[in-house]
């Protein structure tokens, strides 16, 4: 029986369109966003990444950075505040959530602590390093294989 080696992709990305954002606020607004990006798939419960980015946009406001544990108790806080069950609050979740965030160039690590990419504003960080960097080196990937496709067939 012959070996297939994995397909690892050099880089991905999942975009969703919803409604407009016109009432939504606070945590809702950021699982929107986590949804549209990705980050959360439709219909999950396990969605602590939201808290994560949550916590870290709120720091934002006061030029603040956090460590990973302040984070955690940060999202311990909010979701017993809001009364969610605190399912996939552990510190190796967190990490792992926290890393998905980074890949994503939306945050970013100093030494032991995170804070937003920059300290700039989502848009523009969507901007520069989604729209502008990952989605045309994905499309353009895309392009060849269906050029190549159409050479061959």
């Amino acid at each position: 029986m012959k070996t297939i080696s994995k397909d690892i992709p050099l880089s991905e990305i999942t975009l969703r369109r919803y409604e407009k954002p016109h009432s939504l606020n606070g945590r809702d607004l950021v699982r929107k966003l986590c949804l549209s990006l990705g980050l959360l798939q439709p219909g999950d419960s396990r969605d602590v990444i939201v808290d994560i980015f949550y916590v870290i946009l709120a720091a934002r406001k006061e030029n603040k950075r956090l460590t990973s544990r302040d984070i955690e108790e940060s999202i311990i806080s909010l979701r017993k505040e809001i009364s969610l069950p605190l399912v996939g609050v552990t510190s190796p979740n967190v990490i792992r959530q926290l890393r998905r965030l980074k890949d994503m160039s939306l945050v970013e690590k100093h030494a032991d602590s995170y804070r937003v990419a920059e300290l700039s504003n989502l848009n523009e960080i969507f901007e520069e390093k989604i729209e502008r960097y990952l989605l045309p080196s994905i499309t353009s990937r895309i392009k060849e294989y269906a050029k190549k496709i159409d050479e061959e067939f």
